[in-house]
């Protein structure tokens, strides 16, 4: 039975347009956001969807709920979607990062798949194992149905290498667009990758900075 899971990074916020790292604090969307939210919501209004889920962070809820509410479905929250815990680095920008944490942004940038962020940041492990269990458990839940999941690039990064089949330490060679719909399926405990940053919907979207 084959599950397919729509993945829609939230629309863009002001710490987006910044290049400021989000993590777990919770920003709002801006203007252009939720004119991205509106336009997803319109382009998503077509296909059916069993349920509709999205981390509980503000910019991913707001996105989500819009959708929601096009499709007449319930839209469900989990913590497991967040976005990585940034640590130290949440607030700053990827330059304030590099220059007040030299020495953790490099193994940072190099993606040293067991390095914790300082401050009580997540590593690039822990977070990966989260975010698979979360999609895992979700395509289990739904087994044979499509769902909608409104969520964060980290997390659209995650799922881009589980479904593509891409080791989780190698550069990122695909976009994340906020807003975009990006397609991936489960058959039998089988990834796939369908479709990847469909953005026609969109005037304009902000893609994921490929270290985060």
């Amino acid at each position: 039975m084959r599950t397919r899971l729509c993945l829609v990074r939230h629309g863009e916020t002001g710490w987006n347009v910044e290049r400021r790292l989000q993590g777990h604090l919770d920003i709002a969307l801006n203007a252009r956001g939720r004119e991205q939210a509106l336009a997803t919501a319109d382009a998503l209004s077509g296909h059916r969807f069993e349920a509709v889920y999205s981390s509980d962070l503000v910019r991913a809820k707001a996105t989500a709920a819009l959708a929601a509410e096009r499709l007449g479905l319930r839209l469900q929250t989990s913590e497991a979607l967040r976005e990585r815990n940034y640590g130290a680095f949440q607030g700053l920008t990827y330059g304030e990062a590099e220059l007040q944490h030299p020495q953790a942004y490099a193994r940072f940038k190099a993606r040293e798949l067991a390095f914790p962020i300082p401050g009580g940041g997540e590593s690039l492990d822990t977070f990966s194992l989260r975010i698979v269990d979360a999609l895992c458990a979700l395509a289990q839940r739904h087994r044979g149905k499509s769902i909608l999941v409104v969520t964060h690039g980290g997390v659209l990064d995650i799922a881009h290498r589980l479904a593509a089949g891409k080791p989780l330490g190698a550069p990122r060679d695909f976009s994340i667009p906020n807003a975009a719909l990006n397609w991936i399926a489960c058959e039998n405990g089988s990834w796939q990758l369908e479709a990847w940053a469909q953005q026609a919907h969109l005037d304009q979207a902000r893609d994921e900075l490929p270290n985060a």
